[in-house]
């Protein structure tokens, strides 16, 4: 049997309070020796100079008396019973503050260190803290503007009066309400004033009474102008001191009815105070650094999809862990001239911060070349160049992929990476035989390119090495895990192929538990393309009577397409485009127009410098062209070919326009 609490009071200790009892505080209840196994696992033994005795028997009738008890005996030879029972309390104390700060220190964000403080000193030090901490926290060197602010981040505290089940009463993450043994409610928020009573305790940084003058004057600034504490050294007003500047301040209360606290709970509420704002720093650092990482790896990843012409896409990025959210993984869609799409997925050894710089670099320059419409296999071999500047450990793998929505053709060169996958409308999932490739990064060798049909209904997925590699499977496993997968998905909407969205998210369901090893790019393509019939295209010579000529071949394709309302307009963008084309022109130029959601029309020719808008002067006889193609069309835009450019604008659909 433990011995009975003093002052009559007893309270139950959270799960997993640390072990050791505090001197001045009840043993049994708060988590002293009863008899039984400590938090530390050791049978209980007798304190020092305390002994354990049954009652003696006597005569029949008589009350049974206890044996008078011995002296206490010190385990070190000479050392009277007030040293050994010194001796025993500092052991208590120093189990505590040891259980204390490991439970402290094992918290990673803020929230948990800071609960760890609270589950470690209520109720074995304390009946209820208060935590404050700035608001905002500054972080690293940062010197923080504006007043001193204080806000109340956690209270815990022993109920009044236990539940039904004789259990805790829940406890919620900010309870400003103490209970009347313990003062009422506390501050939500509190200003600290320079050069007030508060700031000159929290700039002394030890801990002080309660009834200390300072404290006295400090606490009504925290706390309120009343908070009616308890009595006696029954409070404790801690600075949480950082690494280089106060962070905030906890208050630990005792009940009327309990011990007071004891000079030597200062140094214990010193501890506490002190590896709680070291574990605050490193919180607040460590979210810092995961708020920049992830703020990179969004800034390296397209924010949206385009949506080009003739293929619908979708998207999923899934980081190695919520811990590490940065990788080099990256996937992108750009479009290029003719209605043209490039499909990019990559993948940079590792998932750090350098392997994030490296993914940006790496898909800064793909963009940079799809740009100059190069094929996919000269594309890589730049990318190669590239990574070989960066560093000769620059290694990576990449699809690049070019879709021509007009030819329903896909050309396809891969850098060492994972082979794509083709769900084929009526639900056959084949992996495409693509050669392999050497990894971005190795130096001297060629890329090869293949062409392959690209039906319309036809779904094509470019994925990383994380979605099908892990320790518990290889690589070829998981991409015929991957194909099995695809075709299940397309057997559950019948003929029709599956939505993209949903076949992204069923894709990724295939991960396991112990799956995530890597980070996982996904991109699917759905290829609807464009019908022949929805094209017209021309080759024209170059010559003085080539605007007039595109001018009616225009004309007689929107009669074709019903389109008679587009007509004056499509005229008179088509000249403009067309009579700059002729102008420098030498060989044959192109005109194409497409009819989808829009009208587009494309002007092909042999020179590569770009136009340029600008204002014409009233006196100038040319030079509006542009401006005009500016203001009318829906969209406009010229991009350099390898052998000239593309000048394209788009018109929008008359309402009520109907493909036929």
């Amino acid at each position: 049997m433990g011995r009975p609490r003093e002052g009559g009071g007893r309270s139950r200790p959270h799960a997993g309070d640390p072990g050791g009892t505090v001197p001045g505080q009840p043993a049994a209840p708060h988590g002293g020796r009863s008899g039984g196994p400590d938090a530390h696992g050791e049978a209980s033994r007798p304190a020092a100079g305390e002994v354990t005795a049954s009652p003696v028997p006597g005569p029949a009738g008589a009350p049974q008396v206890p044996p008078p008890v011995p002296p206490a005996r010190s385990a070190h030879p000479g050392e009277s019973g007030e040293v050994a029972a010194a001796r025993q309390a500092g052991g208590d104390r120093l189990r505590f503050i040891g259980a204390a700060t490991r439970r402290i220190a094992r918290g990673i964000d803020l929230d948990e260190i800071v609960l760890g403080l609270c589950r470690a000193t209520v109720p074995t030090f304390a009946d209820a803290i208060l935590v404050y901490l700035r608001d905002p926290l500054p972080v690293g060197d940062e010197r923080p503007t504006g007043p001193v602010v204080l806000r109340l981040r956690r209270t815990d505290r022993i109920p009044e009066e236990p539940d039904t089940n004789g259990g805790r009463l829940p406890v919620l993450p900010a309870q400003p309400d103490l209970g009347p043994a313990m003062g009422g409610s506390a501050a939500e928020l509190a200003e600290v004033e320079p050069g007030g009573p508060l700031a000159e305790v929290l700039r002394g940084v030890r801990p002080l009474f309660g009834e200390a003058q300072a404290a006295r004057t400090a606490l009504p600034e925290l706390l309120g102008p009343d908070p009616r504490l308890p009595g006696g050294h029954r409070v404790i007003l801690a600075p949480l001191r950082g690494r280089r500047r106060v962070i905030g301040a906890a208050v630990f209360l005792r009940r009327p009815d309990r011990p007071a606290f004891e000079p030597d709970d200062l140094l214990v509420a010193a501890q506490l105070a002190t590896h709680t704002a070291l574990g605050v720093d490193k919180a607040v650092l460590y979210g810092r650094e995961a708020y920049i990482a992830d703020a990179l790896q969004r800034t390296m990843l397209p924010d949206s999809l385009p949506q080009p012409t003739g293929v619908r896409l979708a998207s999923r990025y899934l980081p190695a862990a919520e811990t590490a959210r940065v990788g080099g993984d990256w996937y992108d869609a750009i479009p290029l001239p003719g209605s043209r799409v490039a499909l990019v997925v990559g993948d940079v050894m590792g998932h750090s911060m350098t392997s994030a710089a490296i993914m940006g670099q790496l898909r800064t320059t793909a963009q940079t070349l799809a740009g100059l419409d190069l094929p996919p296999q000269e594309v890589l071999h730049h990318l190669d160049e590239q990574a070989q500047r960066l560093g000769t450990d620059r290694m990576a793998t990449c699809m690049y992929a070019v879709y021509d929505p007009v030819a329903h053709r896909i050309t396809i060169a891969n850098a060492g990476h994972p082979p794509p996958v083709m769900l084929h409308r009526g639900g056959r999932a084949e992996v495409l035989r693509v050669p392999s490739g050497a990894p971005i990064g190795v130096g001297g060798v060629d890329f090869e390119a293949v062409e392959l049909d690209a039906p319309a209904g036809a779904t094509l997925v470019l994925y990383t090495d994380g979605l099908v590699e892990s320790r518990i499977r290889d690589v070829w496993t998981g991409i015929e895990q991957l194909r099995e997968r695809l075709a299940e998905t397309a057997r559950l909407t019948g003929p029709n192929p599956p939505p993209l969205e949903p076949m992204c998210d069923e894709v990724l369901d295939m991960l396991g538990p112990g799956d995530r090893d890597d980070d996982i790019a996904l991109l699917a393509a759905r290829f609807d393309g464009i019908a022949p019939s929805d094209v017209a295209y021309w080759y024209l010579d170059p010559k003085a009577q080539t605007a007039g000529q595109a001018r009616r071949l225009a004309r007689r394709a929107l009669a074709r397409w019903g389109l008679e309302e587009l007509t004056d307009q499509l005229e008179l963008l088509v000249s403009e485009v067309v009579t700059n084309a002729v102008r420098y022109a030498e060989r044959p130029i192109t005109l194409r127009l497409l009819r989808t959601d829009v009208l587009r029309c494309e002007v092909g020719d042999d020179v590569p410098q770009l136009p340029r808008l600008r204002q014409a002067r009233p006196s100038d006889e040319g030079g509006r062209g542009l401006y005009l193609v500016n203001r009318m069309a829906r969209r406009w835009g010229a991009t350099r070919l390898s052998m000239g450019k593309v000048v394209w604008f788009e018109l929008s659909m008359p309402p009520g326009a109907v493909r036929r």
